[in-house]
């Protein structure tokens, strides 16, 4: 129902669409490759890492951090992120979280020891948390009509599954050709070529704040717990699930969760607006996300210990083998965008998550004696294609019914879900591969055929776990098209309105280059007349 001059939230998105941002499409492609950078990063220092252990003299659990570091910054942090995006410009959090990446990017790549290594993976880790949420916050609302909407965030989720499989890739090109360093230094001109164009491109929205004080609480004990949900997850990679070292910080984490529901729960200004949560399509869309991250994540990692350490690839044939799934999640990605506006995001997640169960399996089928292109290159395919089919819908889900006030904290809900999934990819997959091939080993099989029993395994596990999740959507999931999905600020009938003393709608900064811009000005997203 609309108001005074306010425009109810059909009238809202029609008038929105009927004048699109012609900077919108540079402007994703641009904040695309930021994000590519930084879920490239997770995965690109993989097989650089012996290089990195002979040269800095690191030990093996030194070495794990230069990985884990990064990940467990970026997933703890992605909240606060997303909120510090929609309470102080999402543009201007995006700008210092890329100059942050840089800086520590270059530390990275400058290290002269293990300490200065590790410390810089953090600072990167922060950088990724502040910009990638923001980034895109941004996309969601540059893109105002539906079906333009869809395709921009569907392009968007399958840019961090393509990134996430070019990165052995890259790397292995970088340390066959130059130093490990140069891992790092790549990231430089990403980065200046970003803040030199973001300015041109997109213009600063944010929350409207009317004197709220921002709630630090709340933002100490939900990034605290997530940092010990993660760390906990990590370590299980290494060891026993019954460990102190693996059961103290999870039990923790999820205490000050808790700790941070009641917070949030009294909250005059909550960070994390609980009614945001009951959603249950943006529910199961985080459960998917969640699940296709870990499935992923793990196959790429084990993927790698096959052909490395039985097969006897070398890092850079065994970064270059993964190139059709790069190509498959490319394509997947181009079919979605065009099957969803067609038949809805229901049913093309649903066929995605069956597909990507399907190379799983085919994958399940490798032995000591299999050649990549009977025995691997199959499940790739299978698997790229139908994991670049689930992004799109997966993304969308993510921010269904979502106000322009929330898009940060939505963003970045989505960008955790990632992030939490590939750390339990990493640490359940790779620990049940890793403890069934030590008992086949210690039976006394072969080593490399008691190795190839433990893939076999968590393959398995993740092909189980992504038909119950496709179960779990095709009971639960909403029926989605798209018109009509997405709330506005000013949707009062809406479940997901503001909160009382959240801030209400988006409003221009006031910055005189960028008020009133369609890319980013209030008034072009909620249709409402100019000088509101």
């Amino acid at each position: 129902m609309s108001t005074g001059t306010t425009p109810s939230s059909d009238e809202a998105l029609d008038a929105s669409a009927d004048r699109p941002d012609p900077r919108r499409w540079k402007a994703l492609a641009l904040l695309g490759f930021v994000q590519f950078m930084f879920v490239i990063d997770m995965t690109v220092v993989s097989v650089a890492l012996p290089r990195i252990q002979g040269e800095l003299d690191m030990s093996r659990t030194g070495l794990a951090w230069v990985v884990n570091g990064y990940v467990l910054m970026a997933g703890g942090l992605l909240l606060f992120g997303g909120r510090l995006a929609d309470l102080f410009g999402r543009r201007r959090i995006f700008v210092t979280g890329v100059v942050i990446f840089a800086i520590a990017s270059v530390i990275s790549g400058a290290a002269m020891n293990p300490e200065m290594l590790i410390y810089s993976r953090f600072l990167q880790g922060v950088g990724e948390a502040l910009a990638a949420p923001a980034a895109l916050g941004i996309v969601f609302l540059l893109f105002s009509a539906p079906a333009d909407r869809v395709k921009a965030v569907g392009i968007w989720g399958g840019l961090s599954g393509l990134a996430g499989t070019l990165g052995p890739v890259v790397g292995g090109l970088i340390v066959a050709d130059a130093s490990w360093r140069w891992i790092f230094y790549v990231n430089v001109p990403v980065a200046v070529i970003a803040l030199a164009l973001v300015g041109r491109l997109v213009g600063e929205t944010r929350m409207e704040r009317t004197g709220q004080k921002f709630n630090f609480t709340g933002v100490l004990t939900a990034t605290a717990g997530l940092v010990a949900i993660v760390y906990g997850l990590l370590q299980a990679a290494e060891r026993s699930w019954l460990s102190t070292q693996v059961l103290l910080p999870l039990f923790g984490g999820l205490a000050l969760i808790g700790l941070m529901l009641l917070i949030e729960s009294r909250a005059a200004a909550p960070l994390i607006p609980l009614r945001f949560f009951t959603n249950r399509t943006r529910a199961v869309g985080y459960l998917v996300g969640l699940t296709l991250s870990c499935a992923f994540f793990g196959f790429t990692f084990l993927t790698t210990l096959f052909e490395q350490q039985v097969l006897g690839y070398s890092p850079l044939k065994g970064g270059l083998s993964f190139i059709p799934v790069g190509l498959g999640i490319a394509f997947g990605v181009g079919l979605s965008t065009g099957m969803i506006p067609k038949f809805g995001v229901k049913p093309v997640i649903i066929v995605g998550l069956l597909g990507v169960t399907g190379g799983l399996l085919l994958l399940s089928g490798i032995s000591v004696d299999t050649h990549y292109a009977s025995g691997i290159l199959p499940g790739m395919l299978v698997l790229g294609i139908f994991f670049g089919l689930a992004m799109p819908g997966t993304a969308n889900t993510a921010l269904y019914k979502v106000g322009t006030q929330d898009t940060g904290l939505a963003s970045a809900m989505q960008n955790v879900m990632q992030q939490v999934g590939g750390a339990l990819g990493l640490s359940v997959l790779v620990a049940l591969a890793l403890r069934l091939g030590g008992d086949r080993l210690a039976e006394g099989a072969n080593p490399r055929a008691a190795a190839t029993e433990g893939y076999v395994l968590s393959y398995r596990v993740s092909a189980v776990l992504l038909l119950v999740v496709a179960l779990v959507v095709l009971l639960l999931l909403e029926k989605i098209g798209i018109q009509g999905d997405w709330a506005t600020p000013d949707d009062k009938t809406s479940a997901d309105a503001p909160l009382a003393g959240t801030g209400g709608a988006d409003t221009p900064s006031g910055d005189p280059a960028t008020a009133g811009t369609t890319t980013a000005g209030a008034d072009d997203r909620t249709g409402a007349p100019p000088g509101r």
